[in-house]
């Protein structure tokens, strides 16, 4: 007869996380679950530590541009066991068969994924989505689906103001007893303890520590955040010291090689390294969000689900194996579980676009730039005075200064164009179908032939991420939504490995450019960005113009 695969038992130093002990214990489980925790002496430093699993407590699973099978096959490596996740990027796309699509694929996945109900698709009015989840949409994913929060308030702005149907939101998800995440960069003092009070519990934008104490004041939990482009840790970690019960930590968006190279774990490393207790980390890591969202796993207690991580000590967190209800998912740096067939789903109607489409009449003598930042999701407005020629704006490499482009996916419309600096590209074009949140096709280039090449490139495929370098062109195709590959995890993070260092070839200087890109399209980033309907002031929430 065949071992039972959800029964097992080992010694090892236990991390008692509730009463923040460290014991050596034997402990045993059956069918899932804990049956025995016996307790046999103090730590012993020869032997390896058993923790709760580690929780991702804000990711956007689709920015790994992977369905979440294929997430949680990487994601277990590196002792992750469940993810609180937004799947507003897909439902931006497809709506509730988009959410649908998401909730089908992770029941079979590695571990465990708790859904939120997307609280803003469109993320603003402001530009072309391919869905809105309105009242009854949501109330349906609540009742009949099951989520469990209401996923990131972004229109902080309704939220202060009152505006009837935020709060009606808002209210579904309290008069169930259901937690509701925030999305306020930059909200402090006064405005911030309103946007509490309104019922929001979380936010994962704060870039200082004056403005995430001004938030914990409120009552808020501060999520640190670090992804492929926003990068807080460094900034926020002291809060784990000063604040151990109210901080978690969150990747929001990882891309896949990022993923494949660590996770939650790499974080609680770090917070070590600065000096931080590890068991104060490991409550971040692992214990604060299973209690905020009140997530069904275990924390090694009898009775409970056996979710935990097996590590050679609690420094450096490096997995050895990874349990999620009992059953061994990872081990020795691998994933233990097979990848699981992938249906694609998508919406696009773009159509290709011609050097012409990107022609603005010249006559201003000075044009407001968007300015990306490396490691950050805020922009920077400056004014320069443009390259022109035949009365028209060009981009002027010399100075960093490209065209960006957003192509609406959903209707066969001409492009808005506007111009960035700080991507660094000395020729050639980048794009992508991956353009939060409404995900229309952004690109950023040095010349029209260049766009061109790489947006319809995407077009053709209906949906991916492509590099254009006069007769090179490379290509990820992106079949699931214009989101997500049907490949698995680790090819897809190689070939997108090798398309970020074509565009470091190609002269960027930025950690990850397609991240970057595609958050030059999210309006409700200050201070400037670009839509499918045009430059967008995410400071006054208006569209302003390319003339200043």
């Amino acid at each position: 007869m065949a071992p039972d695969p959800l029964t097992g038992d080992f010694t090892a130093n236990l991390v008692d996380l509730r009463a923040r002990r460290l014991f050596t214990a034997r402990l045993a489980w059956t069918g899932g679950l804990i049956s025995e925790v016996v307790e046999l002496g103090p730590e012993d430093p020869g032997l390896t530590y058993l923790i709760p699993g580690f929780v991702d407590a804000h990711v956007h699973v689709e920015s790994a541009m992977l369905v979440p099978t294929e997430f949680a096959r990487l994601a277990s490596r590196h002792g992750t066991v469940a993810c609180v996740s937004d799947p507003h990027e897909i439902a931006n796309v497809l709506g509730l068969d988009g959410v649908r699509y998401m909730l089908d694929n992770a029941r079979r996945a590695a571990i465990r994924f708790h859904f939120g109900a997307p609280s803003c698709v469109p993320a603003t009015p402001f530009e072309t989505a391919g869905a809105r989840l309105g009242l009854a949409e949501l109330e349906t994913l609540f009742r009949e689906d099951g989520l469990g929060y209401l996923s990131e308030m972004m229109n902080f702005p309704g939220v202060l103001a009152g505006d009837g149907e935020v709060m009606a939101r808002i209210g579904l998800a309290r008069a169930r007893g259901l937690p509701v995440d925030g999305h306020a960069p930059g909200l402090r003092g006064a405005d911030a303890r309103r946007y509490v009070q309104a019922g929001i519990s979380t936010d994962h934008e704060c870039t200082s520590l004056e403005e995430a104490r001004d938030k914990l004041a409120a009552g808020m939990h501060i999520l640190i955040r670090e992804g492929s482009a926003a990068r807080d840790f460094d900034t926020l970690h002291p809060l784990i010291a000063s604040h151990p019960g109210q901080v978690m930590f969150c990747s929001d968006d990882k891309h896949p090689d990022d993923l494949l190279a660590g996770h939650i774990d790499r974080l609680a490393a770090r917070a070590v390294a600065a000096g931080h207790d590890p068991l104060a980390v490991l409550g971040c890591a692992c214990l604060n969000p299973v209690r905020h969202y009140r997530l069904p796993l275990g924390l090694l207690g009898v009775g409970e689900s056996m979710d935990a991580v097996e590590v050679a000590d609690l420094r450096d967190f490096r997995p050895l194996r990874t349990w999620v209800g009992g059953r061994l998912v990872a081990a020795a740096g691998l994933s233990l579980c097979p990848a699981v067939a992938v249906a694609p789903a998508n919406r696009f109607q773009a159509r290709p676009i011609a050097p012409g489409d990107l022609a603005v009449p010249a006559g201003a003598a000075s044009i407001r730039v968007i300015e990306a930042r490396d490691g950050s999701l805020f922009t920077r407005e400056t004014f320069v005075s443009p390259r022109t020629a035949a009365e028209h704006l060009l981009a002027d490499p010399g100075r960093d200064i490209l065209y960006l482009l957003v192509l609406n996916r959903y209707q066969a419309v001409p492009p808005a164009v506007a111009f960035v600096r700080g991507f660094g590209l000395a020729r050639g074009a980048l794009a992508s179908s991956v353009a939060h949140d409404s995900h229309n096709v952004v690109a950023v280039g040095v010349d029209a032939a260049s766009l061109c090449q790489a947006v319809n490139a995407v077009v053709a495929q209906r949906g991916g991420i492509a590099v254009a370098d006069g007769e090179r062109l490379e290509l990820l195709p992106l079949p699931v939504a214009g989101l997500m590959s049907d490949q698995p995890g680790e090819r897809v993070a190689a070939r997108y490995a090798e398309l970020t260092a074509l565009a470091r070839n190609l002269g960027s200087p930025l950690a990850s450019p397609f991240m970057t890109l595609s958050f030059m399209a999210l309006l409700v980033i200050p201070e400037l960005k670009l839509s499918d309907r045009g430059l967008f002031d995410g400071r006054t929430f208006r569209f302003t113009e390319l003339a200043s």
